[in-house]
């Protein structure tokens, strides 16, 4: 089983999005979860209801803060904000790290959630998938 984390500032909407995206299409070979550098402790209602209007949330997502998912072994971690970029922790374990930016739909409209939704899964899925192919190798 491949690990991936997905880092974000307040973990209420990129990261929780991508969250979910990878746990559904990625299968049963890869776990995702996704966490804070100032995680906001909520959920971000817009992206909570683009996920379940898509069948993708689960009620175990949820706003973690970074110490909650530091002792998991990641194959993978993925920062999608400059913010977590800049501040990611070193991991010690064998985790790769990778950047894909998104932008924060947080206090727009519903519409950017959707818009978020869609670039996350076709921007985001594939790279992911292709970097855990090469990890597995």
């Amino acid at each position: 089983m491949q690990k991936v984390l997905v880092l974000c500032t307040g973990n209420s909407c990129r990261s929780i999005i991508a969250e979910a995206l990878i746990n559904i299409e990625l299968g049963d070979s890869v776990v995702a979860y996704s966490s804070g550098v100032k995680a906001s402790g909520r959920v971000n209602p817009y992206a909570r209801k683009v996920l379940e209007q898509n069948g993708y949330w689960d009620d175990r997502y949820h706003s973690k803060v970074l110490d909650k998912v530091m002792n998991i072994e990641y194959d993978l971690v993925v920062t999608v904000c400059d913010n977590a970029k800049e501040s990611c922790p070193i991991f010690p374990q064998k985790a790769r790290v990778i950047h894909v930016g998104f932008q924060d739909p947080d206090g727009k409209e519903y519409s950017e959630f959707e818009k978020s939704f869609r670039l996350i899964k076709e921007r985001l899925i594939p790279i992911v998938q292709e970097r855990l192919e090469q990890i597995d190798v």
